[in-house]
């Protein structure tokens, strides 16, 4: 059993085993990523030195800007791990929001995060393409 676990609904898709595993998982990764975090922006305030010169300025400036749109990029799957977990306290994991067939297992774990089917994440991503192209 996993610490600090809530006590998540039997799943209409996963046996409680698969639920459990892919809770863990989801703990994991945002375990990984507020440290990360935390460091990212230890770093950015530490690093609040006087530059040489003008190129060292820029140079700085611009890995701080690369940081923020990490630190960013983990703020938004944050988020999405935070909703995972809510689908999963709430019964619906791993239910495609799309067509609401399975996900499965195996796409879950490749993918906690996963919303969609691959049949509908395949249909939708062809879609984004055909209207960046118009």
């Amino acid at each position: 059993m996993i610490a600090n676990a809530p006590p998540l609904p039997e799943d209409e898709y996963l046996s409680h085993e698969e639920l459990m595993h892919l809770h863990g998982v989801l703990q994991d990764q945002a375990a990984l990523l507020l440290n990360a975090n935390r460091q990212n922006i230890s770093h950015l305030t530490d690093q609040r030195e006087i530059d040489s010169d003008a190129v060292d300025q820029a140079s700085n400036e611009s890995d701080r800007g690369f940081s923020l749109r990490l630190a960013d990029r983990d703020r938004l799957m944050l988020k999405k791990i935070q909703s995972a977990q809510a689908r999963m306290v709430e019964g619906e994991y791993g239910c495609c929001e799309g067509c609401g067939e399975p996900i499965g297992y195996n796409r879950q774990v490749a993918r906690p995060v996963a919303t969609q089917c691959i049949d509908c994440k395949t249909s939708a991503e062809q879609s984004e393409r055909r209207s960046w192209q118009a």
